[in-house]
């Protein structure tokens, strides 16, 4: 019953982004804001603290590092007013506001006041603009933030518990349900990183979204270059960082979607025979996934997976690239599938 809970819930909250990004006003900014803030925290904190820091033994690294990972609703709030066009003094009242909260629930907080930051801009005087933004938005934020708390965490929470129970029972099923789900929405504004962060995955999970992301990277410039998407330089930055190249996955998201899927279950599956762990949190993303191993794993253990998950990826990629092309998958979309079964039915 834990199971089928959390798992709901994860899919009623990743349900809930998707249309966030598509019908909300400025929900392509806001999810950008919010894959910005975990990039700006999260990944500073475990190439610091736990690559450097815990590696080298530097104490100063390690203390930089856990400062930056705590002021992710800072971040959040300070970048979330400033892609919704907020002037950059009110953003910073709204971000040091934030201090306290989470990703998630100072996400909200600063959404929702942005659109009130806004009006006061254009409704209020010049001068005293100011003074009304000081004595109404910083209340209103932390009442925000505040009231919806609780619930996002018991509902981060309910997810949790159900990856780990999962994970308890049947790691390679967690092996395949992360395999499919990190390189997806790595390759979707939702953003992996954000996803995991949300999720609080570390251990092996993690380890697990951070290489099945990588994989990703090796999947797509295979791809990328063997069916001819954009030039050589798209493939390359596809590999580095799938969120460049946005606009040109999301012409063939059946292609490269269903391949990262299933290439990511198998991934997912090596990592988890490899018994590799990342204690910490959101580092879910192509490059510095990998990176983080080290700090955490012995160089011999981690080099080998990493090799072999790299393998893994490219050899599959270039077979499913040979399927598409042989087969002339590459036009097939929705709509013309869509377009198929109407002819049929119509007949």
């Amino acid at each position: 019953m834990q199971m089928l809970i959390g798992g709901g819930t994860l899919l009623l909250l990743l349900v809930a982004m998707i249309l966030f990004l598509k019908f909300a006003p400025y929900g392509k900014s806001g999810l950008e804001a919010l894959s910005g803030a975990a990039c700006a925290t999260f990944l500073p904190q475990a190439f610091l603290s736990y690559v450097i820091g815990g590696i080298f033994n530097i104490s100063l690294m390690q203390h930089i590092g856990e400062t930056l990972g705590s002021l992710g609703g800072v971040a959040v709030g300070v970048l979330t007013c400033l892609k919704m066009k907020v002037s950059p003094v009110y953003a910073v009242i709204i971000g040091l506001v934030l201090y306290d909260f989470s990703l998630l629930p100072a996400f909200i907080g600063a959404y929702l006041i942005s659109f009130l930051l806004k009006f006061i801009d254009k409704k209020v005087p010049e001068g005293l603009n100011l003074i009304v933004v000081i004595l109404v938005a910083p209340a209103i934020t932390y009442g925000i933030a505040t009231l919806i708390n609780p619930g996002i965490t018991m509902m981060l929470q309910g997810i949790s518990n159900a990856i780990s129970t999962v994970g308890d029972s049947n790691p390679y099923l967690l092996a395949a349900i992360l395999g499919i789900l990190m390189p997806v929405t790595g390759m979707t504004p939702l953003s992996s990183m954000v996803v995991a962060s949300f999720l609080g995955i570390t251990g092996n999970p993690m380890a697990i979204g951070a290489l099945t992301c990588m994989g990703a990277s090796f999947v797509n410039g295979v791809l990328f270059k063997r069916l001819g998407i954009g030039d050589w330089p798209k493939s390359i930055s596809v590999g580095i960082e799938p969120l460049t190249q946005i606009d040109q996955i999301v012409k063939y998201p059946l292609q490269l979607y269903s391949v990262n899927a299933l290439v990511g279950i198998v991934n997912g599956c090596i990592v988890t025979f490899s018994g590799l762990i990342i204690d910490a949190k959101g580092v879910a993303t192509p490059v510095a996934g990998p990176i983080v191993l080290f700090g955490f794993n012995s160089p011999m253990e981690s080099v080998i997976t990493i090799v072999a998950v790299a393998i893994n990826s490219f050899v599959w990629g270039f077979v499913f690239s040979i399927i598409i092309k042989h087969f002339n998958l590459i036009n097939i979309d929705f709509k013309s599938l869509f377009k198929g079964k109407s002819k049929s039915s119509s007949n």
